[in-house]
């Protein structure tokens, strides 16, 4: 789709869209010129209904193929021409407000269609900045076509100023967050009015911290549940396993403004917020003997409920020499939360408080997939499978030499694998950050899933699944594990041997056309039913529900495991 010829450019303020409530029903984005802060956020929360209002109709005609409706009209003179019987979650203002007349009067009267909790975010132009100043005084103030001096600014504000008005409309403050561009220029220009600023008592820092960003983003809330601060900690990433199971989840419950969410070190979790909620969750920690009760125990000591976040089975700790009888990872913890009830199932034994949570995508990639209907390439990606994939590399080197380079492979991790493929029409790369992965996935057209049926596997979950489909790649899997999710013939393709494989391969490389309608269906189920948006609330509900029965846990934690309390 081409942009629209309008003064602005066409592209979505990157810190503005990750302060939307990603578990947002409804959202307005005011000033929503063609649309593409809405249709970015949609590939978070496909759910959503996302509204849009804007002057420009030449924008609006594109935001209406983008976003769920929009209007074209002067948002002052019809602040809501949309029907938000339950009200609206979050109300954006995106350099809006200051090219209004009386911005404070839009501020009430869009407060009343908040939801209960609903959110007002504006990002606004900074009047202290610098660059004012800088103009004032050698006398060259004027204004720009676009920018902080657009001709079309009628008001300007500060942060203290916006503040005010989100207070006058009725609302709680939240946070707010500077937007600092070129700082170098700003600490250079405040180092040259050191001496002047401190001869009127300003101190040159401060004046800096307000000097230096050229836009704030302020939110507020009609009412806001208590603070939450949850601290969690990542192992070094593996294999995309600490993105899926650490970033995005707290990135994800961040854009929730009564969440304080942060990930670090083990050593340097202390609570930020004095008197708010803490919860500390430990990713995939080994908590053995005397280190792991100090390290449980410190925590204890700082206030934290401690959550242990687990994802395999605890037999592959055990096969790792790991003595059982001596291991606090699940029944030395407050709580725990994994990925997949049969995890949930084999963790119950150790500790009564699991919560499950399915991994989840943060965003849906934008695909780039079935670009040529001559070729096509399988993608396999994993960690520690051989076992899994050795009875079937046959079947699957029986298809590459029957089409020749009508089948290429992009293998990521496995040398083994890539080594057994007896083609010359293959690609390797030994290891890749999560992004890389996800990129060299979504470049495929197939995606490879062997899983034996084992005690350990039949644990695991649906994740190269849900990756793959998001991207709109063809899962070709095993039924063990993906059974539970995957439709047969709708949203892939499941085999059962060497056999069943060698004939669904073939089937995929001989209709691209229905391959490709496949994989577009897998990406519409976990674009409705698979997004970490859709966990938001639940996951927050349960991390403040242990708060709350902090005491009976603690009470529960000291009966598995009295010497923590010694």
């Amino acid at each position: 789709m081409n942009a629209a010829h309008t003064p602005y450019p066409d592209f979505a303020n990157p810190e503005l869209l990750e302060k939307i409530p990603l578990s947002a029903k409804t959202i307005l984005d005011v000033g929503c010129a063609q649309g593409a802060l809405g249709a970015d956020y949609l590939r978070r929360n496909p759910n959503c209904r996302v509204l849009g209002i804007d002057i420009d109709e030449d924008a609006i005609s594109h935001a209406r193929q983008r976003i769920s409706e929009a209007f074209c009209g002067d948002v002052e003179k019809t602040p809501m021409p949309f029907s938000v019987p339950e009200g609206i979650d979050c109300i954006i203002y995106g350099d809006v407000l200051e090219h209004l007349a009386d911005p404070w009067a839009l501020l009430a009267e869009h407060a009343k269609h908040l939801s209960p909790q609903g959110t007002i975010l504006v990002c606004m132009p900074n009047v202290e900045h610098w660059s004012f100043v800088a103009r004032l005084l050698a006398g060259s103030f004027g204004y720009d076509e676009q920018g902080l001096f657009d001709k079309t600014h009628l008001r300007w504000f500060t942060p203290r100023t916006m503040a005010q008005a989100l207070l006058d409309a009725g609302l709680q403050l939240s946070d707010i967050a500077p937007r600092p561009i070129a700082m170098d220029q700003a600490e250079q220009f405040v180092t040259a009015m050191a001496p002047g600023l401190r001869a009127v008592g300003v101190d040159p820092q401060e004046y800096l911290n307000r000097a230096g960003p050229l836009q704030f983003i302020w939110r507020a809330r009609k009412s806001a549940p208590p603070r939450l601060e949850l601290s969690a900690t990542m192992l070094t990433p593996q294999g995309g396993v600490s993105d899926v199971r650490v970033v995005e989840p707290v990135r994800a419950l961040r854009t929730d403004s009564a969440l304080f969410g942060t990930i670090m070190d083990e050593a340097k979790l202390h609570p930020a917020l004095p008197d708010a909620p803490r919860i500390a969750v430990l990713h995939r920690p080994l908590l053995t003997g005397a280190n792991g009760l100090a390290r449980v125990r410190a925590l204890l000591e700082k206030g934290y409920v401690v959550v242990s976040e687990f994802d395999d089975h605890p037999v592959f700790l055990e096969e790792r020499g790991v003595n059982r009888g001596e291991l606090l990872t699940f029944r030395g913890v407050h709580a725990v939360q994994t990925s997949t009830r049969a995890l949930a199932e084999a963790l119950l034994p150790e500790n009564p408080e699991v919560a499950v949570f399915p991994n989840g995508i943060f965003e849906l990639p934008q695909p780039r997939n079935f670009q040529n209907p001559e070729q096509m390439t399988l993608f396999f990606g994993a960690l520690n499978r051989q076992a899994d994939w050795a009875p079937l590399i046959g079947a699957i080197n029986d298809v590459a030499r029957a089409v020749g380079e009508r089948l290429k492979f992009q293998v990521l991790y496995d040398e083994a694998f890539f080594d057994a493929l007896e083609t010359p029409h293959k690609s390797f790369a030994p290891m890749a950050d999560y992004a890389s992965y996800l990129r060299m996935l979504g470049e495929a057209e197939i995606c490879f899933m062997p899983l034996g049926d084992s005690e350990f596997n039949r644990a695991k979950s649906d994740l190269k699944f849900i990756e793959s489909a998001a991207s709109r790649v063809a899962a070709l899997a095993s039924p063990v594990v993906y059974a539970g999710s995957i439709e047969d013939g709708k949203t892939g393709l499941l085999f059962n041997d060497p056999l069943q494989l060698r004939a669904a391969l073939l089937r995929l490389l001989a209709y691209p056309e229905a391959t490709k309608r496949m994989a577009d269906a897998a990406r519409a189920y976990v674009a409705g039913n698979r997004m970490l948006a859709y966990q938001v609330d639940a996951r927050s509900a349960w991390y403040r529900g242990l708060w709350e029965r902090r005491d009976e846990l603690n009470a529960a934690l000291k009966a598995r495991v009295p010497e923590l309390f010694a």
